[in-house]
């Protein structure tokens, strides 16, 4: 094959490099789209993957989440020094821990979900991981508690991306060094954020109206840059939607703080409006996963003919402990107040969850109509 290939360049080649992909947007929240990635999109990824992490002359990478998303676009800065990918065919945390300790993986990427799992399965504390340079994880939010832990058993490796399928991975990133201080002593005030906006892109915080917000000041994260998609395919309406104002609109909700870090509040899809007030799904969340008993949780907003919406939880306990619903209403009372504490949880034996581990909200609201 390789013989067979012209070796003069292409002339039709666009200044932009042109379509090289076409990807599907999650679908978390409805119908997925097209995306059309092009050649600098990729090579804008991979050349900040490679400015953002640790990386040596020949990395191994050990793919476990599917290849269609993050997982496989982390393969190219792996590919582009020559490395090695381990790819599995079906998901087993044992197996992917046996097979970082037998091929002396440097490089992996999992949802949070799925690092919990790792956290929670009896092999990990005696598996060799001291391979390990960079274990990215990213796709949801990720519990600090949870995190602590993890740097911890696992090591001081883990490094947190931000991005979408729109602009691919590499809007923020957060380095497994930046988890911590100069003293050695973990950064946990950085942990609820997704890091730092990456060289090549410009990040910003937008109002409804187009302004653009100062420092602290919370609303949806707009990017521009390399980074960024060239549109949805055979979708203009969508296309001119989501660039209104001539910047890329992430539909996340968050701030930038004095020191630069970007923080993911909720998606401005999920903000919950009861009693006049606005609830961040993303926080109620959080607040969930900090109980030793909750391994992952969602939070939605169901119509109530008092409040508006009232706040609603599915939780999804940990394998060998237990909590009742009262006693989870109450815990996250102490956190964050009764206005954002749940008014109704309901325990599942498991949570509808995407291939890609992100949990369907959809198929959750939808369980409780």
């Amino acid at each position: 094959w390789l013989d067979e290939h012209r070796a003069e360049p292409d002339e039709r080649r666009r200044p932009d490099g042109g379509l090289c992909m076409l990807a599907g947007t999650g679908g978390t929240t409805g119908r997925p789209k097209g995306v059309r990635l092009t050649e600098d999109n990729m090579m804008t990824s991979t050349a900040l993957a490679l400015m953002s992490y640790p990386f040596g002359e020949r990395p191994r990478y050990l793919a476990l989440a599917p290849l269609t998303h993050s997982a496989g676009v982390l393969t190219f800065p792996i590919l582009s020094l020559g490395g090695e990918v381990v790819i599995m065919p079906a998901p087993d945390i044992g197996e992917f821990l046996a097979l970082i300790e037998r091929h002396r993986i440097t490089h992996a990427f999992l949802p949070p979900t799925v690092i919990y799992g790792v956290l929670d399965h009896p092999d990990l504390d005696s598996r060799d991981l001291s391979s390990l340079r960079c274990l990215w994880y990213g796709a949801a939010p990720m519990s600090p508690t949870r995190l602590e832990e993890a740097l911890t058993r696992i090591g001081p490796v883990l490094g947190q991306l931000f991005g979408q399928t729109e602009a691919p991975n590499m809007i923020a990133t957060l380095a497994p060094a930046e988890h911590f201080h100069d003293d050695g002593s973990m950064a946990t005030e950085r942990f609820g954020s997704a890091g730092r906006p990456t060289p090549l892109t410009t990040v910003a915080i937008m109002a409804e109206d187009g302004s653009l917000l100062s420092r602290g000041e919370r609303g949806e994260i707009v990017v521009r840059g390399p980074l960024v998609m060239d549109g949805y395919h055979e979708n203009p309406t969508a296309t001119a939607e989501v660039s209104a104002h001539g910047w890329h609109h992430t539909g996340d909700i968050g701030y930038l703080d004095d020191d630069g870090y970007l923080f993911v509040v909720d998606r401005a899809k999920d903000m919950i409006i009861t009693g006049g007030f606005n609830v961040y799904s993303a926080e109620v969340e959080q607040a969930l996963l900090a109980h030793p008993a909750v391994k992952d949780s969602a939070v939605i907003g169901l119509p109530d003919p008092k409040w508006g919406e009232r706040v609603t939880a599915a939780v999804e306990l940990r394998a060998g402990h237990d909590a009742d619903t009262e006693e989870l209403i109450a815990f996250v009372k102490e956190r964050i107040g009764s206005v954002k504490a749940p008014k109704e949880i309901e325990i599942w034996t498991e949570l509808p969850r995407s291939k890609v581990g992100k949990i369907l909200k959809t198929e959750v609201r939808g369980a409780f109509s």
